[in-house]
């Protein structure tokens, strides 16, 4: 990273934290998230906001934080090293790039207690932090998969879109969904098991950017005419409403008579309208602002020695046109 961003990131991070003479007497529970671009994770930090809003008198404040932009990889370690050096009281960390992460926390060897959320880090980093919060995301997938096979039973062709190539959730939906297609674990890429195939040049990353996944769909869409199914791991797409709705307007016909399946990840208002308005077949949704609002208090148990699970997982929702009245938009 440049100079002159480092000199930035540090300026950003040490004006939150003194950003009022109350916050700056208080203990700091850090949440820190890929990106403040990304609508999901808003959700998130409103729930951190929650949790200072209920709880005035406490003697910690939870700080939402992150890069400007998700795809700034780089800027979100150096933002969480930052606060190892500050000595806030605790950090919550949605890893953009699981293994860089775990690099920085390795090297750090910090005394606060660490925990991850939304993300985890790789299986052999896990000592790394105390637990995890967040959802189980092989089950996302496996979730997925199954709303695929019950849409289409036949199978045909398929392409995934995933997020940053190093984002351990995306990974274990895409494992999630491979593995229950085929039937059988271990599978690195479709190639006809449960009678699907991905196609070449998939899966497609969008290192989380709106407008990228919208322009990789169209584009996939363009070449692939006779493609069977899209699956959007999570809902980056989706996040930009009116782009979305024109790349779908391109394949209307086929999700209405479903000779082409739309899955996506998570179930944000516009992504429920998406749904409502044929422009989807299934969400499969999280709970960012659970994630948000329970983050302080596991780092508050933490920070006392208490026994907390590992790990904490806090469910997911399905969404279909049927149960649209009853599906949390959140």
């Amino acid at each position: 990273m440049k100079k002159s961003v480092l000199v930035f990131v540090g300026a950003a991070l040490a004006a939150l934290l003194a950003a009022t003479p109350a916050m700056a007497q208080k203990k700091t529970l850090a949440v820190v998230v890929k990106g403040l671009d990304n609508p999901f994770f808003t959700v998130l930090g409103d729930g951190c906001a929650l949790w200072n809003k209920e709880n005035p008198t406490s003697e910690y404040t939870c700080l939402y934080t992150g890069p400007a932009s998700s795809a700034d990889e780089a800027g979100e370690v150096q933002i969480v090293e930052d606060l190892i050096n500050k000595g806030v009281a605790g950090i919550a960390i949605s890893p953009s790039n699981a293994p860089a992460m775990a690099t920085m926390l390795k090297a750090k060897a910090p005394k606060m207690p660490i925990m991850t959320i939304d993300a985890d880090l790789g299986a052999a980093d896990k000592a790394l932090r105390k637990t995890y919060l967040g959802t189980n995301n092989y089950d996302m997938g496996v979730l997925m998969a199954k709303h695929l096979k019950g849409l289409n039973a036949k199978g045909g062709t398929v392409c995934m879109q995933l997020g940053n190539v190093a984002a351990d959730n995306i990974n274990q939906r895409a494992a999630g969904f491979r593995d229950t297609i085929a039937g059988k674990k271990g599978i690195d890429r479709l190639k006809g098991e449960g009678g699907w195939t991905e196609i070449a040049g998939c899966p497609l990353f969008t290192n989380d950017q709106i407008d990228l996944a919208n322009q990789q769909m169209s584009d996939v869409f363009t070449k692939n005419p006779k493609l069977n199914a899209f699956i959007l791991v999570g809902g980056w797409a989706q996040f930009g409403p009116s782009a979305y709705a024109q790349v779908t307007d391109q394949v209307k016909p086929k999700l209405a008579s479903k000779e082409l399946i739309i899955i996506a990840g998570d179930t944000l208002p516009p992504q429920l309208d998406a749904l409502k308005n044929g422009r989807s077949h299934a969400q499969i949704g999280q709970r960012p602002f659970e994630m948000g609002h329970r983050a302080p208090a596991v780092l508050i148990d933490l920070i006392g020695g208490k026994k907390v699970a590992d790990p904490l997982f806090t469910g997911l929702d399905e969404c279909v046109p049927t149960n649209l009245d009853k599906c949390p938009a959140k």
